[in-house]
């Protein structure tokens, strides 16, 4: 392989998009795509190479916890992109350093991340990159965020109160939540539980999810959406920022009443990991001849909540509708002056029919794409890098214009953050 090969991990939604994203506009060599299930990484090549007009991606069948035969997949790699769920990111950052190719991946926990920056020293001696969590939120709205930071700096201003606003919807919503299945079942309820980590007063703060709820306006035809504080979103950036912003802050957005109703589930139990007992398929239900000698004890079983929840999810929300992904980056404080200014930047992206990609496999892929391509090159930083520090901002920007992925931005006359 190549300076110019890229191996994407996953198939799916995801991966497909950023191996496009890498072929078309990373100017990829090869981008070798790793599944363990062949159809699957076979069907996602040819379409990228489809649209890509040549022969730029190829399959590997390979399951990514058989270290074997992931080795095999990552040799010769300049750069290696995880599209593949958050739990296995750490093990895949490893290995890939191992293998002396950069590491970025779609992230989605926190705790895995951190674990994932203690690779520097590693990372450094081996001479590659790690930067985690470069998807979307956390992601392309954390390098949005961080770059609005820096430029209220260099006009010599300083930046004090930084909230970010973010989601994935469809077009045209339907009951009963509003929402579809724009990514995977387990990172939406995982962002749903925990706690979310901000900067308030300067300081680190750990605050509830599915709280704070407040209303945003956006223009037609989206209108008035409700924003809530989910966990995930902020990554890295409040243990870079702490004591430097006083402000810093993450929700959801999600068109009006849906967060009420996942609150329903979660104080039910209905998003609880911890498996409960309950009937089996075979054991009986209602008394009938075979019931009373111990046949309904046989079919007992422990069951977690969430994952029924997730397949419930999965059958009524995984429906075809065009979907949208909304953002917004604000960030407030004073100028050269010391009067108040405020820049809001936003973005509005919706499914490509031309591409068939979603505006969540645009949005989300084609940023960690951007990433991974910055890794190949000689002005990447070495060593395991947060994501606010691995990349300038503005050459981000620009990259997403590239892929039409506009960042409209707007000084609106500023007002005093809402009191808590």
């Amino acid at each position: 392989m190549s300076d110019r090969a890229f191996v994407v991990l996953g198939s799916g939604r995801q991966g497909t998009a950023a191996a496009y994203d890498l072929a078309v506009f990373g100017r990829a060599e090869e981008v070798r795509l790793v599944d363990r299930e062949a159809a699957l990484v076979e069907a996602a090549a040819a379409r990228v190479n489809d649209l890509a007009g040549r022969r730029v991606a190829t399959a590997a069948v390979a399951d990514v916890r058989d270290g074997t035969a992931l080795g095999r997949a990552l040799a010769g790699a300049r750069a290696v992109l995880s599209a593949v769920p958050y739990v296995f990111n750490l093990e895949l950052a490893r290995a890939a350093v191992g293998a002396g190719a950069s590491f970025c991946d779609l992230g989605g926990n926190t705790e895995i991340v951190r674990a994932e920056l203690a690779l520097d020293a590693l990372a450094r001696a081996r001479g590659v990159s790690v930067v985690p969590d470069c998807g979307l939120a956390p992601g392309m709205a954390n390098t949005l965020a961080v770059t609005l930071v820096e430029r209220l700096e260099r006009e010599g201003g300083r930046a004090r109160h930084v909230r970010v606003y973010c989601g994935g919807l469809p077009q045209r919503p339907r009951p009963p939540l509003g929402y579809q299945l724009v990514f995977a079942v387990e990172g939406l309820t995982n962002e749903y539980m925990g706690k979310a980590i901000v900067l308030r007063g300067g300081r680190i703060v750990e605050v509830d999810t599915l709280e704070e709820v407040e209303a945003v306006e956006f223009g037609p035809p989206l209108g008035r959406l409700e924003a809530f504080t989910t966990s995930g979103g902020t990554s890295t950036v409040p243990y870079t920022y702490e004591g430097r912003l006083e402000t810093l802050e993450y929700k959801t957005l999600r068109y009006p009443g849906h967060v009420e109703k996942i609150r329903v589930l979660r104080d039910l139990g209905l998003l609880d990991l911890a498996p409960v007992e309950t009937q089996g398929e075979d054991g009986g239900a209602g008394g009938g001849a075979g019931a009373g000698a111990g046949g309904g004890a046989r079919g007992r079983v422990r069951v977690s909540p969430r994952a029924v929840v997730h397949e419930c999810l999965k059958a009524r929300l995984d429906f075809k509708e065009p979907d949208l992904v909304v953002l917004r980056v604000a960030c407030a404080g004073e100028d050269a002056r010391g009067a108040p200014v405020e820049i809001v930047n936003d973005v509005v992206d919706r499914a490509d029919p031309g591409t068939g990609f979603t505006a969540m496999e645009r949005t989300t892929a084609f940023p960690a794409a951007i990433v991974c391509a910055f890794l190949a090159s000689d002005d990447a930083p070495r060593g395991a890098v947060p994501l606010e520090r691995a990349l300038p901002g503005e050459h981000f920007v620009r990259e997403l214009a590239r892929r039409g992925v506009p960042v409209v931005e707007t000084r609106p006359p500023a007002t005093p953050p809402p009191g808590r």
